[in-house]
């Protein structure tokens, strides 16, 4: 179920009985791919992008995507680590593109999910879908809720040498965030195929995400001379919006391709918190109210063209425009003396972004004998215009490149292969990191935009020796310029820790990986394998960066994926990774380790599917140190630990039919919208 080729690794899930319950459990399945409560890590990179049919999903958060997602929808999971000219050429990280299952089914057909699970609290969901081929018309409905529960905490004890009192001060902190977010989606596809030639179609989509929830900040801080209480809470209120429309017309004959793609996004996040002074607390600062609305429009038109000259040769070429509007507002209230929440307009502001991005990509495809190579060019420009309406100042940037990329592959023997890829990519700021804001989490935490961030610049080379089409050896080298950074620094006289995004000079990544079958055990199907990152960090003294900056780390983990078959018909799965630890930022994590299970059993003709998930059995959160300039740390994050989940799914209707092509097209736009439920 598993291959490699020169540009990505495909995980075939059509061709497998594995157990899933959710795109979560999806992703484990990809050799080298980590899922964590910081969110998704492949060969010591967490710049990983999402995309579901080549476009990045209508969800605005990665948490809700691999949750919410259920498994059986999916067909196939591509690890892009090398994209070709067709992709965008964002992103400096691999990307996973999540294939989902086509209606190929002849007459009408659906099935219905159930799941319920315990972990921060009782959860559950359902979901229903119903589709129809028939003659030319191919439909399909899709509909669904869920309200899951989870929980992120955060532990910091500090050291902080107070410039102000010239003692030395110890911040114990600690702040637990519940999530239980309510959830509502429902969508649909038409195609209507003209002749065997022309065939039109349009998608839609709306997802409403709702989130109410308080967070506690407990923090005591202790000196030769006092020990002070610093006791908040946030309360946070969001609604969150999403209204996807997809059109599009499609020419196919057995040696030209012709799509047309419109998509159009419109994204609304109604956003309110408070932070309050709680019982217990012995310090003086003010309460403060954050309404935050966020507005974001999305047009995207792309052209797409394929000629195939022959078996062994074929053209690719196409163009894409893309339009993006941005409009976040902040206002910040703060109590007065006589509890009254007063307007500062000195610290609220109105940050607009009007985007264009232009594309024009060509790319050829061929094989001779023993050898089949591609070679691309991608040209993208770029406009971007930010407003910041309260400081009254306008910035501006024009990008104008050109983007390569290749590979080759060579079979060296009826079951050895070998391949080489090389791409060359941009990674443009999130929107939200350009906004001029200043976030507070709680009096000693803020957060703050970065409103002259430049794109950071990747190369990527890699080398894969395959055995019978699979992943066996790989190394990859990647080397980013003006590498996006979160950063995180510390004011000695308020012991305050902000984080912002900047540019860093360049970041090097080396990996190396050895997967092997373990099908030589009796009844045992997975694999198994050994990854070796190595990461550098390195700045010079610019910008908010003081000091000479340079962070180096090499990591050590052993992954495993593996299922058997149980008396009585039950499948039984296993997913294991355990590493030596990693560089997260500035932060040194210490090793972690995670262990799940799933079991599955059919029912009624195999139309009623059961799926048990024990998850986080054994697991080890994220613990590290930050030891940098004047900051002096321990950190611990994680989320809720073992949780279970049963899920129901059952099928009704046709079970077979033709395949019929559907096209595929692209936002990647949207993935640059990164707000947190």
């Amino acid at each position: 179920m598993i291959r490699q080729t020169a540009e990505k690794l495909i995980v075939d899930l059509e061709k497998s009985e594995l157990l899933n319950n959710s795109l979560q459990d999806v992703v484990k399945r990809v050799p080298g791919v980590i899922v964590t409560n910081n969110g998704i890590n492949f060969a010591g990179r967490s710049d990983v992008r999402i995309l579901i049919n080549g476009k990045t999903t209508d969800y605005m958060d990665t948490d809700t995507l691999l949750r919410d997602l259920p498994a059986d929808n999916i067909a196939k999971v591509e690890l892009i680590e090398q994209p070709g000219a067709e992709f965008d050429a964002e992103g400096s990280g691999p990307i996973i593109n999540i294939i989902l299952k086509k209606n190929v089914r002849l007459g009408t057909h659906g099935n219905i999910n159930a799941w319920l699970g315990e972990d921060e609290g009782f959860e559950f969901g359902t979901s229903a879908s119903l589709a129809s081929y028939k003659n030319k018309l191919n439909w399909q409905l899709n509909v669904g809720q869920s309200n899951p529960t989870w929980r992120d905490d955060l532990f910091i004890t500090r050291t902080v040498n107070n410039s102000s009192t010239n003692e030395k001060e110890i911040y114990d902190q600690k702040t637990i965030e519940p999530y239980d977010p309510k959830r509502l989606w429902v969508g649909g596809s038409l195609d209507y195929y003209l002749n065997d030639n022309h065939s039109v179609g349009l998608g839609t989509r709306f997802n409403n995400t709702t989130s109410s929830r308080v967070s506690t900040a407990r923090a005591t801080v202790t000196s030769p001379s006092q020990a002070i209480n610093i006791f908040s809470d946030n309360t946070f209120d969001r609604d969150r919006n999403t209204f996807s429309f997809n059109p599009y017309y499609e020419y196919k004959t057995d040696s030209n391709k012709l799509l047309i793609d419109f998509n159009y996004v419109n994204f609304a996040d109604n956003s309110f918190n408070t932070v309050l002074k709680a019982a217990g607390n012995n310090f003086n600062f003010s309460d403060q109210q954050y309404f935050q609305d966020g507005k974001f429009t999305i047009k995207t038109t792309r052209i797409d063209y394929t000629k195939t000259f022959s078996d062994n040769f074929k053209l690719s070429l196409g163009s894409k425009h893309s339009n993006v509007n941005t409009d976040s507002d902040l206002k910040l209230f703060e109590e007065d003396n006589t509890n009254q929440f007063v307007f500062q307009p000195n610290a609220s502001d109105r940050f607009l972004i009007d985007e264009d991005i232009f594309a024009f990509y060509t790319k050829i495809n061929g094989t001779t004998g023993k050898w089949s190579y591609s070679a691309g060019l991608r040209y993208e420009y770029s406009n971007t215009e930010g407003t910041s309406v309260g400081q009254n100042t306008i910035l501006g940037r024009k990008i104008s490149k050109v983007f390569p990329s290749a590979s080759v592959s060579r079979k060296v023997s009826e079951s050895l292969g070998v391949n080489l890829a090389y791409s060359f990519r941009i990674r443009r700021p999130n929107y939200s990191s350009l906004n001029s804001f200043v976030t507070a989490y709680d009096p000693l935490t803020t957060e703050q935009g970065n409103t002259n961030l430049i794109p950071a610049f990747t190369n990527n080379l890699q080398f894969n020796l395959t055995f019978d089409n699979q992943p066996f050896f790989t190394v990859s080298y990647s080397k980013t310029r003006d590498d996006l950074f979160l950063f995180i620094s510390q004011n000695d006289a308020t012991a305050q820790i902000s984080r912002t995004t900047i540019n860093l000079q360049d970041r090097e990544n080396w990996n190396f990986r050895f997967f092997g079958p373990l099908d030589f055990i009796d009844g045992l199907e997975g694999f198994s394998g050994i990854i070796v990152d190595y990461n550098k960090f390195q700045s010079g003294i610019a910008g908010i960066v003081t000091a000479p900056f340079k962070l180096t780390k090499w990591n050590y983990g052993w992954y495993t994926q593996a299922s058997y078959g149980l008396p009585w018909d039950i499948s039984a799965e296993m997913s294991s990774y355990f590493g030596s630890g990693a560089l997260e930022g500035q932060i040194d994590v210490g090793w972690i380790g995670d262990l799940s299970f799933s079991f599955g059993k059919k029912f009624m003709n195999d139309r009623l599917k059961v799926n048990l998930g024990i998850n986080k059995v054994l697991n080890r959160g994220f613990v590290g140190t930050v030891n940098y300039d004047n900051i002096n740390a321990n950190i611990e994050s994680n989320g809720s630990r073992q949780n279970v989940q049963l899920r129901f799914t059952y099928n009704f209707g046709s079970k077979f039919g033709k395949k019929k092509t559907k096209r595929d097209g692209s936002k990647d736009e949207e993935n640059r919208i990164d707000d947190n439920n």
